[in-house]
């Protein structure tokens, strides 16, 4: 079988290179700056997928775009669960 043969996986965003910590953190501040609540901001927009629950300020709707809803939640999650441990 040659290399074109076979399948190949591709992700749009190395995972590796993504800061998930560093991104939410300015996503937080630029909510903040706005006068929003950071938390109620970030959670409806994870249950809804509407990035209008994040504001444009600081680039953070684009910034909290550059990664995928379901590893945002994944991360998030396991990093709760760390600190139980």
């Amino acid at each position: 079988m040659g290399v074109s043969d076979q399948t190949r996986l591709f992700s749009a965003i190395d995972k590796d290179s993504v800061d998930t910590k560093e991104i939410l953190s300015r996503v937080w501040a630029a909510l903040k700056e706005k006068g929003y609540q950071p938390l109620d901001q970030i959670v409806g927009y994870l249950v809804s997928g509407d990035p209008s629950y994040i504001t444009a300020h600081g680039d953070a709707r684009r910034l909290i775009q550059s990664i995928e809803r379901n590893d945002l939640l994944e991360e998030i999650v396991a990093d709760y669960f760390k600190g139980l441990a």
